[in-house]
């Protein structure tokens, strides 16, 4: 003899408040406002360049086209480009992790002679511009021959005033009956940093390294000041040079600038939870 299943009730949906209603409202105002300028530079580098220029211009190419894309690859470098950005990002993010991590621990953490002079100091390098470091820093490098060299656009982006201040008031909020339990185990110095800080911080860490790659790949101005090696260039100097004797190639301009924010949306798509992490704990650490 068989029983009837008995029937499954199903919760009626919540109407929408108001208050919901306004929010995904600007939300998807705010969305479209960020999003139309890729959406813009994407059907431009679909259209030729002599429509890419027509006036007045329209949103959607009148013949689609890959010219620009084609052009791109074979007339310049951006693969050398995209290497070089690459390559110059990843070891700007890795000493920076470094340094800052080891720099913001010790302050957090030791007590030393003259401690407060460089803590002014790395204070200081907060309200400095980068910009007005541009010379002295360039005749640095010109006088280490470091000139055109990978070594030349890498180390003097390694200076993380803020990003050692961000991970020093971390290692404050870690509380410090853990370290002294592990030096009670015997557990020395280095080992108390990396078995126990470094696994703490992950998320500060993965906001430093991101923010710190992020920087990294738009830098134009330091990679630009100096090399003049058209095999260095990274991809922000690259795509200023894609010009003609008839001038700016619009198409390509576009192509290359995709292209460029390519690895930064990638970036974000994919570590947005590291990041806001990262912001919340360092935040709480602060307070």
């Amino acid at each position: 003899m068989t029983t009837a299943a008995a029937p499954t009730r199903t919760r009626p949906r919540k109407a929408w408040s108001t208050g919901q209603i306004v929010l995904t409202l600007l939300g998807t105002a705010v969305s479209a406002v960020f999003l139309a300028p890729l959406a813009w530079a994407l059907f431009t580098s679909l259209k030729s360049e002599t429509e890419a220029v027509e006036v007045p211009t329209h949103w959607l190419p009148e013949d689609w086209t890959g010219q620009a894309w084609t052009a791109l690859f074979e007339t310049g470098n951006i693969t050398n480009w995209f290497v070089n950005s690459l390559v110059v990002s990843v070891c700007v993010t890795t000493v920076v992790l470094l340094v800052s991590a080891l720099a913001g621990y010790g302050f957090a953490r030791t007590e030393f002679r003259g401690k407060g002079v460089l803590m002014g100091v790395v204070m200081a390098g907060l309200m400095i511009s980068p910009a007005v470091l541009g010379v002295p820093l360039f005749t640095t490098v010109q006088q280490m021959g470091m000139v055109d060299t990978y070594w030349g656009m890498i180390l003097p982006q390694c200076a993380p005033a803020a990003m050692v201040y961000i991970l020093y008031k971390f290692f404050q909020g870690i509380p410090r009956e853990l370290e002294e339990a592990a030096f009670i185990d015997g557990a020395g110095r280095w080992r108390v940093f990396f078995t126990i800080i470094v696994p703490l911080s992950r998320p500060s860490l993965a906001a430093v390294g991101i923010f710190t790659f992020i920087s990294s790949w738009n830098n134009f101005l330091w990679p630009y000041m100096v090399t003049n090696n058209p095999d260095l260039m990274t991809m922000p100097n690259g795509i200023a040079t894609v010009m003609n004797s008839y001038g700016i190639q619009w198409a390509q301009l576009m192509a290359g600038g995709l292209m460029a924010g390519l690895p930064l949306i990638i970036v974000f798509v994919f570590f947005q939870r590291q990041i806001v992490a990262g912001v919340a704990h360092t935040g709480l650490a602060g307070q």
